[in-house]
């Protein structure tokens, strides 16, 4: 049972932990962002083809507090102060009360903690205070890393998406994970 009633992703919450905070994501954090956005690993890991502009990326993220359908939230480094990364719930389905999730990290802030931390605190906001019953996500098989951090912050592999990524010429699978509010 949620803590509150499910209003959608209208609001853009701040979310604390002991290692980050997240926060609406906005077009003035593009400058932190830019290395995770423009990283040919980040790319790789996220099966991520597209290549943006930074006008595009900050009217991409100058937009996303008007966002009903999805919640961007920046990773902010406790310690630091510094804008680490975002996670995402998106693809929000009221009526199934479930959505997708996606986090991504700036190079060289990985093993620290802060991407299971963040995970954890926006899932915990999705199921306990949005009311949401089943949070998924897709992870490619050549990125184990995620997929542990994933298990460490409740998913569980529910089955692969046959090669349903193409890379440099080599199809990859996918793996479903979900987390339910039980």
């Amino acid at each position: 049972m949620p803590d509150q009633e499910p209003t959608g992703f209208r609001h853009k919450p701040t979310l604390t932990g002991e290692l980050v905070r997240l926060r609406p994501v906005t077009a003035e954090d593009v400058p932190a962002l830019l290395p995770m956005l423009r990283d040919p690993e980040v790319a790789r890991l996220t099966g991520s083809h597209a290549e943006l502009d930074e006008a595009a990326i900050r009217t991409w993220y100058a937009t996303r507090g008007e966002q009903d359908g999805r919640l961007d939230l920046a990773v902010v480094e406790r310690a630091t102060g510094e804008v680490v990364g975002e996670v995402v719930l998106n693809d929000w389905d009221p009526g199934n009360e479930s959505c997708g999730f996606r986090i991504c990290l700036v190079p060289g802030v990985h093993g620290r903690g802060l991407g299971t931390e963040a995970t954890r605190l926006i899932v915990d906001h999705g199921l306990r205070r949005l009311g949401l019953h089943r949070i998924s996500l897709e992870v490619y098989a050549f990125n184990p890393r995620a997929r542990r951090a994933y298990e460490k912050a409740g998913f569980v592999a529910e089955g692969v998406l046959r090669e349903a990524l193409l890379w440099e010429g080599e199809r990859v699978d996918a793996v479903v994970m979900s987390v339910l509010a039980r």
